[in-house]
């Protein structure tokens, strides 16, 4: 670990690209948009196990758990979206209440309440290799739950219409909703670390 930070202080030769675990297209279309070609990275679906806890923590155990099945540097992703209503939930089950009770199922859940007000929440982890502590980058969006409205093809971006717009997520020009999105907001600070850490990548095509 102390190696490891130290190598981190003073920059650190990666001879491998940064593994980014992700088996969703548009997620990983996002990213791609987003980094550039700040951070050399290959895209892999990993069955990782389902955590349970607070974000960053679930967003830590799983760079932890990818990184010694990669056997190098990765960078995970959790998204949560949280009603202030519901004290934070969905939160990092939204995956799960989207593929159970729809769009229309998640704005019933909020039928009872005054407060429609949310927050879109992205947790990136970043671990080195196997052993080392993985690094977290939160990026939140605050924004309100409406009913869907735009096209049906990114998870629950119909419902979200964040703080300031009249679109949704789903009815957001890609290029506007990549400047103010929780997305684009943790990568940011992502790439950020990349510069500051110092980290170079020699990459051998072998």
């Amino acid at each position: 670990m102390a190696a490891a930070a130290m190598a981190n202080a003073s920059g650190r030769v990666l001879s491998q690209p940064v593994t980014f675990v992700t088996g969703n297209a548009k997620k990983l279309e996002e990213v791609r948009t987003i980094l550039g070609q700040s951070v050399p990275f290959k895209s892999l679906k990993l069955d990782l196990p389902e955590l349970q806890g607070e974000p960053e923590e679930i967003s830590k155990e799983k760079a932890r758990l990818a990184a010694a099945q990669v056997n190098g540097p990765v960078l995970v992703e959790d998204t949560c979206l949280c009603f202030n209503a519901l004290k934070g939930l969905p939160g990092p089950y939204i995956k799960w209440f989207l593929q159970k009770i729809g769009h229309e199922g998640l704005n019933n859940l909020l039928m009872a309440y005054d407060d429609k007000s949310a927050y879109a929440l992205c947790a990136f982890s970043f671990a080195v290799g196997p052993g080392c502590e993985p690094v977290t980058f939160m990026g939140k969006t605050m924004g309100k739950i409406v009913p869907a409205r735009g096209p049906n093809d990114f998870g629950w971006d119909p419902i979200f219409q964040p703080d300031g717009y009249e679109q949704t997520y789903a009815e957001m020009p890609k290029e506007e909703k990549n400047k103010i999105s929780h997305r684009f907001k943790a990568l940011d600070m992502v790439k950020s670390h990349f510069a500051e850490a110092g980290y170079t990548f020699q990459i051998d095509n072998v």
